[in-house]
């Protein structure tokens, strides 16, 4: 027979972050569970300021996860839950066939440490989808292609040895209600003997009848901030990105049948048309390697512009010529460069404008509460741009870590076990 609703005890077992960053799991697991979580470790000083500055009653350990004592951080204190990120950075396909730390790629073992040590009721554990290949190296420090997936058959072994049952998948942050399309992999184990449950999808890039779609990444986009001309720039941009912003706009805006149109707006009136799109700027990025802005961001988005085409009425399409009983035409500032029909009126593109994402429009990206501090450390210092980008571009959603949270660790869940 079946037993009713199980009620687990999150308020009197310890909640614990490891390799925490700025926040982004905390933040999930604590719309999850209704309260901060207890214990959050990072090596990077920076990163724990962040999060210290979000959760100040978290208890923050600046440590090398390597070395911190698991009995001694809890204190002999039950743990409910335990996540864990290892740097995924040395699994990761955009790491390419460059040499490899083993001593990162072995952050994972530490999860297996806290089993050992502390047994936690509910492990969870997030990484790149290249984690399932991890394996021993070569004498040139590159995964052996021969041994692939060995060593995370290993590790997965161990905690079924200590009593885990374990499962994983891939999941898109997209599904789930986050404006990009970040794909993790994501592992559950647990101990004490309830189902694993991974939360039902959200969201969906073809949403059927009653179904809620992708929420699109022009959601994220401050509109107000300015777009500098490409032309107007101090320094010429290389070839590479001139390659780019033309290819995405002629994709994007030319040839597109539906092109996203913004109406800029100025004193309080309507001033111009912009039909804007996102790409990736980095080294190995694909000439037409652009993103609509009616879809979701792209992972890695730390590295994406916004393209914001300035449009103007086509006044070139007399058929017949201009009679010279009128006045002269407007004569526009710049040769054409290309037309766009919006609502069957024509649109030449007088200005194109570049401009990196601003760091809380990747947060927002990234699901982050508009009311999360970036920019700032507890004692009031702040926070360089360069220090806020790469910790989001570290981070958890927020909406996945709260979803997986929810529905394996949470107070209200109806859990049901065979008697």
């Amino acid at each position: 027979m079946l037993t009713p609703q199980l009620l687990l005890p999150v308020h009197h077992e310890l909640g614990v972050d490891l390799f925490a960053g700025g926040g982004g799991t905390s933040t999930g697991i604590e719309q999850a569970i209704g309260r901060p979580v207890d214990i959050a470790v990072n090596h990077d000083p920076e990163a724990i300021a962040l999060h210290e500055v979000n959760h100040p009653q978290t208890e923050h350990l600046v440590s090398d996860v390597f070395e911190i004592n698991p009995l001694i951080a809890t204190r002999g204190r039950p743990v409910g839950l335990l996540w864990a990120s290892p740097d995924c950075k040395h699994f990761s396909k955009a790491k390419g066939g460059k040499p490899v730390s083993e001593r990162i790629r072995s952050l994972a073992d530490v999860v297996v440490d806290w089993g050992k040590a502390v047994r936690p009721r509910v492990i969870i554990v997030e990484n790149v989808e290249e984690f399932q290949a991890w394996g021993p190296l070569t004498d040139d420090d590159k995964p052996c292609p021969e041994r692939k997936g060995q060593t995370f058959q290993l590790w997965k072994e161990q905690l079924r040895l200590l009593g885990y049952h374990l499962e994983y998948k891939e999941l898109r942050a997209s599904d789930y209600g986050t404006p990009t399309i970040r794909k993790r992999f994501f592992m559950v184990a647990r101990c004490d003997g309830l189902p694993i449950v991974w939360p039902e999808q959200t969201h969906y890039q073809k949403p059927e009848k009653a179904q809620k779609p992708w929420v699109p990444a022009s959601s994220i986009i401050d509109w107000s901030i300015p777009c500098p001309s490409i032309f107007e720039r101090n320094r010429p941009l290389v070839d590479a990105t001139c390659r780019r912003v033309a290819n995405g706009v002629m994709r994007h805006v030319v040839k597109t049948e539906n092109p996203f149109i913004v109406a800029m707006v100025a004193n309080g009136k309507y001033q111009t048309l912009v039909s804007a799109f996102l790409g990736k700027h980095y080294v190995g990025a694909d000439v037409g390697d652009f993103k609509k802005s009616h879809r979701p961001v792209k992972a890695g988005q730390t590295h994406t512009s916004e393209v914001r085409s300035f449009l103007v009425k086509y006044y070139g399409n007399d058929q017949d010529g201009q009679s010279l009983h009128e006045p002269l035409h407007t004569i526009p500032t710049r040769d054409r460069f290309a037309l766009v029909t919006v609502h069957i009126i024509d649109y030449q593109i007088v200005d194109i404008g570049l401009r990196m994402l601003s760091p809380r429009e990747l947060y927002r990206a990234q699901g982050f509460p508009e009311s999360y501090v970036i920019d700032r450390k507890p004692d009031g210092s702040p926070l360089t741009k360069t220090a806020q980008v790469r910790m989001c571009g570290n981070s958890v959603c927020p909406p996945l870590a709260h979803a997986i949270v929810q529905a394996n660790y949470s107070e209200q869940q109806a859990m049901r076990l065979q008697a």
